[in-house]
């Protein structure tokens, strides 16, 4: 089945993806047309990359939260 933009790329992917299209932008080896759509892919592939990096960041604060709360609740008792 086809379709590379039907699936959603893991941010690794996307990171790899987006890394090729600067390079061959950079290159100077694409036509305008081609530009232009790469730019258009690069420009999904950097808000997806941006969402994921927000979603770990919150993750990692709401997990934070809960061993620092954890942890203040414990005390320093038995800490010899």
């Amino acid at each position: 089945m086809a379709g590379k933009s039907q699936k959603t790329p893991g941010f690794e992917a996307a990171m790899a993806e987006l890394e090729q299209i600067v390079a061959d932008m950079e290159a100077g080896k694409l036509s305008l047309e081609d530009s232009l759509a790469s730019y258009q892919r690069g420009a999904e592939l950097l808000a997806f990359c941006r969402t994921r990096l927000e979603d770990a960041q919150q993750q990692v604060r709401v997990l934070e939260e809960g061993v620092l709360k954890e942890f203040s609740a414990g005390g320093e008792s038995g800490a010899n």
